[in-house]
């Protein structure tokens, strides 16, 4: 995880020019810059940044494992068996994005109703969030509740947050929500 988050570092830190010229394709796979959701899908992620290819997708072979691996508990406390989600007609091939999100403060802006990212749920089975010392995620535990209480949660170096995503919601009836 060190090295995955020297490589983001690098990247992140690079000039706009360079970083626009690996925008995310139609595998989403690539830079989305900020605000921007209609990109350039002939954009390949290749040579800007020497080992960063590698890294990211060694990173994300060994994400999946861990994806897996959570997932096993999820079985085992909803009483199915250790291998249930592993099974082809459920979830044998993921679908498995990895993103590397910078949130630059000079585009939050709270009073204006902007912010890096706004109030979401995951729709997926679950989302693992790989962390460095940046505080930024926030969690709210009802979302129902009027007004919604807001948390942060605290980074944790080398750790990953797991979010569980509304269709582990929907599947495990709102056990895990």
């Amino acid at each position: 995880m060190d090295e995955v988050f020297a490589q983001s570092k690098k990247f992140f830190y690079l000039p706009l020019n360079e970083k626009l010229k690996v925008l995310r394709n139609e595998k989403h796979r690539g830079y989305t810059p900020m605000f921007d959701e209609v990109l350039d899908p002939d954009n390949q992620v290749h040579g800007v940044l020497p080992g960063w290819r590698q890294t990211m997708e060694k990173f994300h072979h060994e994400a999946l494992e861990v994806g897996k691996a959570v997932s096993r508990i999820i079985a085992l406390a909803l009483d199915l068996e250790v291998d249930f989600f592993d099974k082809p007609e459920v979830l044998g091939k993921p679908i498995a994005t990895l993103r590397l999100l910078h949130y630059e403060d000079q585009f939050s802006d709270p009073a204006k109703g902007i912010y890096g990212a706004g109030a979401h749920s995951d729709f997926g089975f679950i989302t693992l969030l790989a962390t460095d010392d940046v505080m930024g995620l926030q969690i709210c535990k009802d979302k129902d509740a009027k007004p919604q209480i807001w948390e942060y949660v605290t980074p944790i170096k080398g750790a990953f947050i797991v979010n569980l995503g509304d269709m582990l919601e929907r599947w495990s009836n709102c056990m895990f929500k």
